[in-house]
This record gives structure tokens, C-alpha cells and sequence, in this order.
């Protein structure tokens, strides 16, 4: 089963603010740590949403409505994902709760979700 730990945006990621030095390291060691156990599948940041376009569909006909960032609803927005492979949802938890605060400011939030299989 595939999980999706979502990383969510804050402040400081939407304004570009890389993570500190030691922030860096310590999900670094966390990314070793999934390779090591054999779940890592991926793991990236996203660029701020300043530097994106939403796409929103406006009707059946296909009419489709685009949207430069940066996009005004923060708590939405995503700053990054990690993507394991792992039996349960409960050893998603388990890996969820490892990772370090990714924003390292006491703020950072994580959404755990099962990709649906196509």
C-alpha cells in the first residue's frame, strides 16, 4: 500500500524561506531511515505557490478557468511530499510520527494518505 505523508505549506515555506541547516540534516537522516527499512518510493519540495497556476474547471463543457499563484489559501497549500510503500495504514502512522517537524518551528503539519490504486 502506498502512502502519501503530505508536508503542509507555512508563512515561511510560501515565502521561499529554505529550512535551517539542521533541519535539513534531520530529515535527510529520516529519508536514509525509509531507504533503510525498504519503504522510500519518493520525496520533493514544491516551489511556492507564487510560482504556479491552478486550473479550475468551470463546467462539463470542458470550459477551464487558470489562476497564477500565489494563492491566498495557505492552510490548503502544500510544501512538499514523502511517498512510502508500506503494509498498513497504521505503519504510515508509525513512519508519520518519525519524521521530523519539517518546518522546524513547532508549526510544521503532516496529512498521511493511502494513494488509490488504479
Amino acid at each position: 500500500m502506498r502512502f502519501m505523508m503530505i508536508v503542509k505549506a507555512t508563512k515561511d515555506s510560501e515565502a521561499g524561506k529554505p529550512p535551517s541547516r539542521q533541519r535539513l540534516e534531520a530529515l535527510s537522516k529520516f529519508k536514509e531511515q525509509l531507504k533503510k527499512a525498504g519503504v522510500f518510493v519518493a520525496a520533493e519540495d514544491l516551489q511556492p505557490s507564487a510560482n504556479g497556476t491552478r486550473l479550475s474547471h468551470l463546467d462539463p463543457g470542458g470550459k477551464v478557468r487558470l489562476t497564477n499563484g500565489p494563492f491566498s489559501d495557505a492552510e490548503g497549500l502544500i510544501a512538499g511530499f514523502t511517498l512510502i510503500d508500506v503494509r498498513s495504514r497504521e505503519e504510515a502512522v508509525e513512519w508519520a510520527l518519525r519524521m521530523p517537524d519539517p518546518h522546524g518551528l513547532g508549526e510544521g503539519e503532516i496529512e498521511v494518505r493511502e494513494v488509490k490504486e488504479m
